[in-house]
């Protein structure tokens, strides 16, 4: 697994071609900010449906957010209007940091890795499968 920046923002993501778990948080990192409570409704940040739409069947999705347990609904509409495919969503994650704590591999796949981003802007995600590894 390897996580590189991409000239111009963005990141090129080698991975192997293993199933992946992919644990994402909904505002600001796909969606807009609070735009479920201050526009009445979620809006995609550009790239961002795209990107989840690429994400291959056999990949697990998580979706991690600090909404309270009232908006699931209402969230879970906003996914299926757009044909998300996702496997969980956690609701009422605290707000401080989300820590990921995962074992590498004996032959020395790194299990685990984390991209911060920059609050409602999307930055590309070019993933890659390697074969070879």
């Amino acid at each position: 697994m390897e996580n590189k920046a991409l000239p111009g923002h963005g990141h090129r993501m080698i991975l192997t071609t293993l199933g992946h778990t992919w644990i994402v948080d909904l505002d600001g990192t796909v969606v807009k900010h609070n735009g479920y409570k201050t526009d009445g409704t979620d809006t995609f940040l550009d790239g961002a449906e795209a990107f989840l739409h690429s994400l291959p069947p056999k990949d697990m999705i998580i979706f991690l957010t600090s909404r309270p347990e009232e908006y699931r609904g209402q969230t879970e509409r906003f996914l299926s209007d757009h044909a998300i495919r996702y496997d969980h969503i956690i609701f009422g994650a605290p707000y401080g940091e989300r820590i990921l704590i995962n074992d590498n591999k004996p032959g020395g796949l790194r299990m685990s890795m984390a991209l911060c981003r920059e609050r409602d802007k999307w930055d590309p995600i070019a993933i890659e499968e390697d074969p070879g590894r």
